[in-house]
């Protein structure tokens, strides 16, 4: 089981879902906060997903306000690099480029794709929480090499 939550994570890392932040927070773990990576994810997706919602709203109205736009992939970028979520991040600096320039339908279309990858490292992600809960807080909490 230790085993395949190593490969789980590190195939994160090599598809580029995951930088060293999340190997930051993995740090943070140990015995006395073993789920402490799995909380700060939680906290992360229910933070992110209602800055998604308020961004959907700012995208439906008539007229762009590309500065409350930015403002909100400013925190959604913050957060996703607190916790290493790279692709995330990448796709929040293209959104805010295209605000930036005031560019409405580069902002659709890469809001779409910030979507796409929130939803496939949350996927991502709860599936390696769920086999490193079942391996054990050891397990969960050693690093890979």
């Amino acid at each position: 089981m230790q085993r395949q939550v190593a490969l789980i994570k590190q195939s994160l890392f090599d598809q580029g879902y995951l930088d060293e932040q999340f190997m930051e927070l993995e740090e943070l773990q140990d015995d006395a906060t073993p789920n402490f990576v799995e909380e700060v994810a939680t906290l992360y997706f229910k933070d992110s997903t209602r800055l998604i919602n308020s961004i959907d709203q700012a995208l439906e109205r008539g007229s762009l306000d590309f500065n409350r736009l930015d403002n909100y992939m400013h925190q959604f970028k913050g957060s996703s690099s607190s916790i290493g979520a790279s692709k995330v991040k990448t796709e929040c600096t293209m959104f805010r480029e295209y605000c930036r320039v005031g560019n409405a339908e580069g902002c659709l279309r890469t809001f779409q794709q910030v979507k796409k990858e929130h939803a496939t490292l949350r996927k991502k992600l709860e599936h390696y929480f769920q086999l490193a809960r079942q391996a054990g807080p050891k397990e969960a909490a050693r690093r890979s090499k």
